[in-house]
Parts: structure tokens; C-alpha cells; sequence
């Protein structure tokens, strides 16, 4: 008996859910009501739907890598996830050429298909990260996990305080598109099922060993039920309680985003000043087209043809290895950490080098952790104030609450319903600060600390 597969047909369904008094429910197609075939399909409509949004906007003034950087060429949220995009657009279509040359396409579907899926996860992939990126994270974490701060836990289940001490910027991306965006607590953008489930890549909950394992995950109790009905229809393999089999074109997000992160953030280090532009040369130089480039004097346009060049070649790699590797992504055993893991040594290597200098002069460059330590009293700061009164407004009510308790409600973006859960009310706190962008952030901080108040 052959072991389960998942299969393509279903693996790119189009079909769209929503949220009806806390029931899920199919909803219709958009790209049937568009009036005149071919004029957007339902992928388009995603993409729309993603870059539309406040959340994908508001990454703009979120870190990549450098913390309220001044330099107005490096990177943030919102270029980094553009380029990404671009990136993993290219990778689809690359793969969906591949599997319609071998017969391997679904009827009904184009090569442009796969890389519109792919394209929208890549979109939304850090739409969920918090001011400060991956610091921020930490921040919060840290704050709910302070011995002094677990009274305020106290009542929720395992998995609840799993959740609320761990906050996780991928599941806040699901979190975003699925609850928060666009339709509030129907359905969030109400993507299509093959989208999310690219946009995955680590199908499972805080609670589940994996999680455990990784320091990972991607999907919160809010977000379960929902998330049920979307692997369903795709026919995700289940791997135990609350966890699936990836979805194989969230392997082609992942690698878009490795591209980019371990290329570019070099790129942006060379632009301050951080490295040295013949670092990056001796990282990239190898891959071809080397006397144009040596002859050319402009640093960035140097780092721009390089990391073109770079960046093909990965693009090419990976298409190749994502082939390769498909037997084993349908049936959820593939080998390798990642699709990078499985690429020819000179790719490999390269990507690793390269991630292994942004670590050793990037990352922790003094210009960097001076605002990520910043970061950490920052967001404190905020939740110090917030979630002491939320625990009492849930707990004791509104009669319990004292004059700075009720001025700090007022901080919320929308009241606290009356029959609201501790649990639900703590994910709209990280909802709040997780949706901040990193000046809000620390202006914010700084006023009602009381240092900014002249």
C-alpha cells in the first residue's frame, strides 16, 4: 500500500472561508464575479487584498535588520517583503513551467498560478512581526514569562498561556490575514486556501512538540479552528494533534525569503558602512559575469550586479531542487531542514557564509544592539501599564479598576467587549502592541513614561 500523498489539485484550490458566529463557512470565488475571464484571477485578487491592507503599509517603518535606521536606502519590512515577493514569483513560475512541461500541472491552472501563490504568501510573510522585529518578539515574550508578571496569567489553560507567553510573528502573519485585516472576526482577507497554506511554515500550535522543539510555530487557539477547515481543503497530511504536513509551496516562501535576507542585508550593511563592499565581492564574485564588474567603481551599482547575478543563480538552484524533492514534499517526509539544505554545495555554501557574516558583523554591530536593548524596556513599558488593567477589567470588572487602569483602557484601539475571555483580551493586547510600528512604538514608550510629556 502506498503512503499518503497530498495532491496538487487540491493543494491549489482556490476556495476562499469565512467566519459567520464563530462558525467557518466556504464563501464564493471572487474571481468569478470579475465580470470577464482572465481579467483577475483569484490569486491577483490575494495580492490586492495583502497590499492593500494597513498591516503590509504599516510595514514600512518596521525593522528588517536595522532598528530605526536613518539611512534611507536600507531595508525595511516593506521593501524586504516586496523584494521577496519578486523573488518567489520568479520561483514559481520557474516550478510551475517545470511541472506543466511534465505533465505535473492541474487542469484548469498555469505556471503564473503557482508563482501567484507564492507571491501572495511572500507578501504576507512578516505582515505579524512586531516593532523591532525579532527583538520585539523576545520583548514580549520576556515580559509575560517575568515571575512577577505570572499572577496575571493565572486561569488560562496550558495552551492559552503557551500562546500569550510566546508571542510568534508567523502566527501573528496568519493571525493578520485570517482574523484582523479586512473583515474583523469573519474570515480576515479570506484568502484563497492554497495562499495560506504557502504562507505556513510551520503548521502546528504553540503547544504542540514541534513547537516545542523549534522555539516555532504558526498557528494560535484563535486561529485553530479556521486553520482546520483551510488544511482540509488543501489535504494536508495531519502529523499528530494540531499539526500538518507543510503545504510543499510554502518551501519556495521560505527560500525567497533566505534569498533575500542573506544577499541583501550584506547589501544594506555595505550601504552604512558596516562592511566592506570587497566582503561582499569575495561572497558573490564567483558566480559569473566578474570583469564587468570589477571594471565598475560605483559600490552600489557593484552591489547591484552582484546580488542580481546572485540571486538568479539561487532562483535557478532551487526550482531544480524543488523538482527534485517533490515526491517527498507531497508526502511531508522531505529531508532537508530547507530547500536551501538540499542545493549544490556552491549555493549552499555561499547562502551560509553569507548569513554567517551578517551574524558576525551585522547583527551584532554596536549601532544595532543599543536600540534592540532600547526595545526591551520600550514594549515594557507599554505592558506594564496595559495588561495589569485588562486583568482586572476581566477579572473584577469596571468597578475595580483605578483612574490609571481606566485611562489605560483607553489606549486600545476598540473597547473591551463585556464577554471577553483573559485569554482573548491579552491576544488583542498583542494584537495592539504586535501592530505598532517601531517610531509608534517608541514614541509612545517615551510619553507615558513621563519623559515626553514636555
Amino acid at each position: 500500500m502506498k503512503p499518503p500523498r497530498m495532491q496538487w489539485q487540491q493543494l491549489l484550490s482556490t476556495r476562499r472561508f469565512k467566519l459567520i458566529d464563530q462558525e467557518v463557512r466556504q464563501t464564493r470565488t471572487p474571481a468569478t464575479l470579475e465580470g470577464a475571464a482572465g481579467l483577475r484571477s483569484d490569486f491577483h485578487i490575494d495580492h490586492d487584498r495583502v497590499v492593500f491592507s494597513s498591516a503590509f503599509r504599516r510595514l514600512g517603518r518596521k525593522t528588517q535588520v536595522h532598528p530605526l535606521a536613518h539611512n534611507d536606502h536600507t531595508h525595511n519590512r516593506l521593501t524586504h517583503s516586496v523584494e521577496v515577493a519578486s523573488v518567489g514569483r520568479s520561483l514559481g513560475n520557474r516550478v510551475g513551467a517545470m511541472m506543466q512541461a511534465q505533465g505535473l500541472l492541474p487542469e484548469g491552472y498555469t505556471p503564473f498560478d503557482i508563482g501567484g501563490a507564492v507571491q501572495v504568501a511572500c507578501l504576507a510573510h512578516d505582515i505579524g512581526n512586531p516593532p523591532f522585529g525579532h527583538t520585539g518578539e523576545d520583548a514580549l515574550r520576556e515580559w509575560f514569562r517575568h515571575p512577577q508578571h505570572q499572577h496575571l496569567l493565572a486561569g488560562l489553560s496550558a495552551a492559552e498561556r503557551q500562546d500569550i507567553q510566546t508571542y510568534e510573528g508567523n502566527a501573528h502573519s496568519l493571525r493578520m490575514v485570517a482574523s484582523l485585516e479586512m473583515y474583523r472576526g469573519e474570515g480576515g482577507m479570506r484568502l484563497t486556501s492554497a495562499a495560506l497554506g504557502a504562507l505556513i511554515k510551520y503548521p502546528w500550535t504553540s503547544d504542540a512538540p514541534r513547537a516545542q522543539a523549534r522555539g516555532k510555530f504558526n498557528i494560535y487557539c484563535t486561529e485553530l479552528p479556521y486553520f482546520e477547515h483551510v488544511a482540509a481543503e488543501l489535504g494536508l497530511l495531519r502529523k499528530g494533534n494540531n499539526e500538518w504536513a507543510r503545504h510543499p509551496l510554502s518551501y519556495l516562501m521560505e527560500a525567497a525569503d533566505d534569498i533575500c535576507y542573506a544577499i541583501l542585508d550584506l547589501e544594506d550593511a555595505v550601504e552604512i558602512g558596516i562592511l566592506d563592499v570587497r566582503e561582499f565581492e569575495m561572497l558573490f564574485s564567483h558566480f559569473g559575469e566578474t570583469e564587468r564588474i570589477w571594471q565598475t567603481h560605483d559600490i552600489s551599482q557593484k552591489c547591484a550586479m552582484l546580488r542580481g547575478i546572485a540571486v538568479g543563480r539561487c532562483v535557478a538552484e532551487v526550482a531544480e531542487k524543488f523538482m527534485l524533492h517533490q515526491d517527498t514534499l507531497l508526502a511531508g517526509t522531505f529531508p532537508g531542514k530547507d530547500l536551501i539544505d538540499v542545493c549544490a554545495p556552491e549555493i549552499k555554501h555561499t547562502l551560509l557564509n553569507a548569513k554567517a557574516l551578517a551574524s558576525q558583523k551585522v547583527y551584532r554591530h554596536r549601532t544595532k544592539l543599543v536600540t534592540e536593548l532600547a526595545s526591551y524596556p520600550c514594549i515594557g513599558t507599554v505592558l506594564d501599564i496595559l495588561a495589569p488593567a485588562v486583568h482586572t477589567r476581566i477579572t473584577q470588572g469596571d468597578e475595580a479598576l483605578n483612574a490609571r487602569q481606566a485611562l489605560a483602557l483607553g489606549l486600545l484601539p476598540q473597547p473591551l467587549p463585556e464577554n471577553q475571555t483573559l485569554y482573548q483580551a491579552y491576544m488583542g493586547v498583542l494584537d495592539y502592541i504586535g501592530a505598532m510600528t517601531d517610531n509608534y512604538a517608541a514614541n509612545l514608550a517615551r510619553e507615558i513614561s513621563g519623559v515626553g510629556i514636555l
